[in-house]
């Protein structure tokens, strides 16, 4: 067995990329069949819109016992990689230096599912393209192209 990234760990996508003007809500993630922790990753591109305090992106991570009731996840004690405030806001975007990057949280939290918000707060008319993947360590690692981490055989 070989003991690497490829072969430990497995990506899901949970947002495709694709350029927006309104609040993005990712997929969500069910933990079932992971071991441990999860990590999330926002990959924002260059914003064709003059980014502000007016006008910006706040990104804030959820958690739900259920995928049916979400709650803001707003203890540190929950994440790790970034810190959380109390209103579960990981990271905000409000200048062209701080688009076309990636913003990674990862979740230590009891909640079977989890996912991320992405709020935009002014207007954007051009856009930001958003993209949002996560990566898990699965109890059983899938074969071919399944990524839901049940027994393989």
């Amino acid at each position: 067995m070989t003991y690497d990234l490829a072969n430990s760990l497995s990506a899901t996508q949970l947002l495709d990329p694709a350029t927006s003007t309104a609040t993005v809500t990712s997929a969500t993630l069910d933990r079932n069949f992971t071991i441990g922790a999860a990590m999330l990753m926002l990959t924002m591109g260059e914003s064709g819109d003059t980014l502000s305090g007016s006008v910006k992106w706040d990104i804030s991570i959820q958690d739900s016992p259920d995928d049916s009731t979400w709650t803001n996840v707003t203890s540190s004690s929950r994440v790790s990689y970034a810190a959380v405030d109390s209103s579960g806001i990981y990271a905000t975007v409000d200048a062209a230096a701080e688009d076309d990057a990636v913003y990674p949280i990862g979740y230590t939290g009891p909640e079977r599912y989890v996912r991320i918000v992405c709020t935009k707060t002014g207007t954007h008319s051009n856009g930001t393209p958003i993209g949002i993947l996560a990566l898990v360590n699965n109890i059983h690692k899938p074969s071919g192209s399944s990524d839901n981490g049940t027994s393989t055989g």
